[in-house]
């Protein structure tokens, strides 16, 4: 069984930053994906910031150059350090890990999500 335990989510005014931690625990293979998607009021989920195991890190267009991930593989969590916040970036925030066992489909592991609100 896997558990993704997330925090560091709140209410910052526009411009302002934030740090979201997602702790990985269970059953983990050493190579996977951990990152960040969320999801705004009325609108899809969408991903923010995908980083693998082996350092490759994808963003949002959104998000490029404002948002940084990193992870710490030893300890099994990702990290999202978020800067110059703006309005439309409230929703809540969900960690994501994506693994492969063996020759099968990738699974997907959810956190329970937190929230992010932007005042401006």
């Amino acid at each position: 069984q896997v558990q993704l335990v997330e925090s560091g989510g709140g209410l910052v005014q526009a411009g302002g930053s934030l740090r979201l931690s997602c702790a990985a625990s269970g059953s983990i293979f050493s190579s996977n994906t951990m990152g960040w998607y969320r999801q705004a009021p009325g609108k899809q989920r969408e991903m923010v910031a995908i980083r693998s195991s082996g350092g490759t890190a994808a963003y949002a267009d959104s998000v490029k150059g404002r948002f940084t991930i990193s992870r710490d593989n030893a300890k099994n969590t990702v990290y999202l350090q978020l800067n110059s916040l703006k309005p439309e970036d409230t929703a809540v925030y969900y960690c994501n890990l994506r693994m492969t066992r063996g020759l099968g489909a990738p699974v997907d592991y959810w956190g329970q999500g937190t929230q992010v609100t932007v005042s401006s």
